[in-house]
């Protein structure tokens, strides 16, 4: 099965369908966070998610923690795929699962160091897939994603080696490393968001040309 590709950060609708024509199938939405690039208002989601095609997963990235705000952001913006960028108690997954039975929920787990591994095999029961990303949520002001650096591979590789759940692969990929990355972790799913931009603008050649490496691969 080919991997497939999440385009995050996205900010119109022009950018939506420009990554859809070059093949993604999952949109990556950024809400309020304590840092990165690629918030957008949830008004703004809200206008651009009812026009992406059927099929297209729209990823929306949170970093509340509890249930009911989460559930209150997926219910203004009607997102199909709530993506939890901050660590949350297992209770929220249950309470998310009761609330929104047809929404899926993804966990980011940060690479930091190797006892990702050991998170990764305790909440992949609660979840329907894990993204595994560069940041790092102990620091003074929280790092939940847009990083544009690359973690531990080898990490990554023993996660998506011993587990069923999907797992993405995120953090500092782009056109000259996807391929390499894909390889050695072999991920259900690649994301990515400043490796296909230009000041902060989806790049149309950069793109195309990680499409045509996803696809070496």
């Amino acid at each position: 099965m080919s991997t497939r590709v999440k385009i995050c950060c996205i900010r119109s609708f022009e950018e939506a369908e420009m990554a859809i024509r070059y093949g993604a199938s999952a949109l990556g939405f950024v809400s309020a966070m304590p840092s990165g690039p690629g918030p957008i208002s949830e008004d703004l989601i809200a206008e651009i998610i009812p026009r992406v095609p059927a099929g297209i997963l729209t990823f929306l990235l949170t970093s509340k923690q509890d249930a009911p705000s989460i559930i209150g952001q997926q219910r203004r913006t009607r997102a199909n795929t709530l993506q939890l960028v901050d660590a949350v108690s297992f209770e929220t997954y249950r309470e998310l699962k009761k609330a929104l039975p047809s929404v899926s929920i993804v966990q980011v787990i940060h690479v930091t160091g190797s006892d990702a591994v050991d998170a990764a095999h305790s909440i992949a029961p609660f979840v329907d897939a894990l993204l595994l990303d560069s940041g790092n949520p102990n620091l003074p002001v929280k790092q939940l994603g847009g990083t544009g650096r690359a973690h531990d591979w080898a990490i990554s590789k023993v996660i998506c080696s011993q587990l069923a759940t999907p797992v993405y692969l995120a953090g500092g990929l782009n056109p000259e490393n996807v391929a390499e990355a894909i390889r050695l972790v072999r991920p259900f799913g690649v994301d990515l968001c400043s490796g296909v931009r230009t000041d902060h603008a989806l790049d149309e050649e950069k793109l195309s040309r990680f499409f045509d490496q996803v696809a070496t691969a």
